[in-house]
C-alpha cells in the first residue's frame, strides 16, 4: 500500500482512494457513559478525561441520532466540499449498552441520507461478539470502522490514570475483531506521566503487533475539570509535558518503528483554548504541525517503517 506524496501512510488519502472524494466525519454524543464513570468498574472516569475536549455544539445527547447527523451534515454542506458522511459516535463509550438498542441507534444513523458509514469509539472492555457479528454484517454495505481507546500499552500507567482495563484485555479485544469485514483502529495517548521515551517507543511497537488498520496519536494534555488538572496544579514535576518541537522529533522517530502498512489518521488533535491548561503551543494549528512533521521527516530521511 502506497499513498502519494507522504513518507507515511496518511487516512485522507486512504478516504480518497477508497470512497473516489473526501468524506466528512459527523460527530455524535448519545449520551452514553463509561464503566469507570459509572461505578461498574470505577468512579471520576480516566484522569485526563473531559469529554468536552472534542464534542462539537451540534453535539447534544438530548437530540436523536438523525437531528445531530442532519445538523452536521447541513453545517458541513454549506462550506459546498462534502456529498459523502460518516457517523462518528465518539463521545463517552459507545458500544456501551445492550444489543438490540445499540443496533437501533447504527441503522438510525445508516438511514440519514448521505451517510455511507459508521466510526463508532469505544472501549476494549465494551465489546460483545453479538456487536463485533453484527457490525461485520454491516460492512459488507457500508465502511465501518470500529476504534478502541488503548492510551497506552504499559500497565503500570492504565492502573494510574483509572482506566480501569488491561494491555492484556486490549489484545484479546482486537483478537476477537481480528479478520472481520470492518476496519479496526487503535488511539494512543502520547506524554502519559512516568513514561520514558523507550516507554513510548515501545507502544509503537506494541501496536503494531495488533491487527489493526488504522492509528491516531496525540500528545498528552492537561483539560480544565479533569482529575489531572488537580495533580498537574499539585504535582507540575510529574509530569514531562512535550513543547511542539519535541513533539515533531519524537513523532518522526515514533513512526520509524511503526508497522508500515498502518494508516495514520492522527498525528494531532488539541484541546479548545478555553479547556487547555497546557502545554500551550502559542496557536499552532493541526495542519501546521503536520506540516511540520512532513518537513522533518524529510529532512532527516524518515519514513514509516523505516526502523521496524
Amino acid at each position: 500500500m502506497q499513498f502519494t506524496g507522504k513518507r507515511y501512510l496518511d487516512y485522507s488519502s486512504f478516504i480518497k482512494l477508497k470512497f473516489g472524494e473526501r468524506v466528512q466525519k459527523i460527530s455524535l454524543d448519545i449520551g452514553f457513559s463509561c464503566p469507570n464513570r459509572d461505578g461498574s468498574k470505577g468512579v471520576g472516569g480516566c484522569t485526563y478525561c473531559n469529554n468536552n475536549t472534542f464534542n462539537p455544539d451540534y453535539c447534544e445527547p438530548q437530540k436523536s441520532v438523525k437531528t445531530q447527523l442532519e445538523q452536521g451534515i447541513e453545517f458541513f454542506s454549506r462550506k459546498g466540499k462534502n456529498n459523502k458522511f460518516l457517523a462518528y459516535f465518539q463521545a463517552y463509550t459507545n458500544t456501551y449498552s445492550d444489543f438490540e438498542s445499540l443496533k437501533q441507534l447504527y441503522l438510525e444513523a445508516l438511514r440519514v441520507p448521505k451517510v455511507v458509514g459508521l466510526a463508532i469509539g469505544t472501549r476494549p472492555d465494551c465489546i460483545s461478539e453479538e456487536i463485533i457479528d453484527f457490525l461485520d454484517t454491516l460492512s459488507k454495505t457500508y465502511f465501518i470502522s470500529l476504534e478502541f481507546g488503548v492510551e497506552s500499552t504499559n500497565e503500570k500507567t492504565l492502573l494510574q490514570v483509572n482506566r480501569c482495563h488491561t494491555f492484556e484485555e486490549t489484545k484479546a479485544t482486537f483478537n476477537l475483531c481480528r479478520n472481520k469485514g470492518f476496519h479496526l483502529g487503535a488511539h494512543i495517548i502520547l506524554g502519559l506521566p512516568g513514561e520514558s521515551e523507550s516507554d513510548l517507543i515501545n507502544h509503537a511497537i506494541e501496536i503494531s503487533k495488533l491487527p489493526i488498520n488504522t492509528l491516531k496519536l496525540h500528545h498528552l494534555q492537561i483539560v480544565r475539570n479533569s482529575i489531572m488538572a488537580v495533580q498537574y496544579k499539585r504535582i507540575p514535576e510529574n509530569f514531562n509535558l512535550f513543547t511542539s518541537d519535541n513533539y515533531i522529533n519524537f513523532i518522526s522517530k515514533f513512526i520509524t518503528h511503526l508497522r508500515p502498512d498502518i494508516i495514520i489518521e492522527r498525528f494531532i488533535s488539541e484541546a479548545p483554548k478555553e479547556l487547555l491548561i497546557a502545554p500551550k503551543w502559542g496557536g499552532l494549528k493541526n495542519f501546521e504541525i503536520v506540516a511540520k512533521i512532513d518537513k522533518n521527516l524529510q529532512h532527516k530521511n524518515l519514513w514509516q517503517g523505516k526502523n521496524y
